[in-house]
């Protein structure tokens, strides 16, 4: 559990580092369209942290549901927006690695399903 803490921790920092050098670095750099792509990976980074940050503090879930929507978020947020940060940073042509970026959207939407079934299976008011 610390190492993912320590994971979900250094994805914020990249967040607002991403962000920031988005904003500052890459207006020039890349056309309007592949910037709000950018911006839509850092956007989804940022929110799955925070995401993250609550299944880890969430004390009803259990340590194997905390492991497994953890995983399940953070491949999201490794396929979804490391795909566009590959196209945007390194050059990456999309038509290598198009599909990468709905992969990480069906990681993202399975978790979210995942994280409301043990919700529906709670016994609470």
């Amino acid at each position: 559990m610390k190492t993912i803490k320590i994971t979900i921790a250094l994805l914020g920092f990249l967040s607002v580092l991403l962000g920031a050098f988005g904003a500052h670095a890459l207006q020039d750099q890349l056309s309007s369209a592949a910037l709000r792509s950018f911006e839509t990976a850092v956007r989804y980074q940022f929110l799955h942290v925070l995401v993250l940050l609550f299944i880890q503090s969430y004390t009803p879930f259990s340590r194997q549901q905390k492991t497994r929507l953890s995983a399940l978020f953070l491949s999201g947020i490794f396929f979804f927006s490391g795909s566009i940060y590959a196209i945007s940073l390194a050059g990456i042509p999309a038509k290598f690695i198009w599909f990468l970026t709905p992969l990480g959207g069906v990681f993202l939407l399975a978790a979210w399903l995942q994280m409301a079934w043990y919700f529906s299976k709670r016994n609470e008011q």
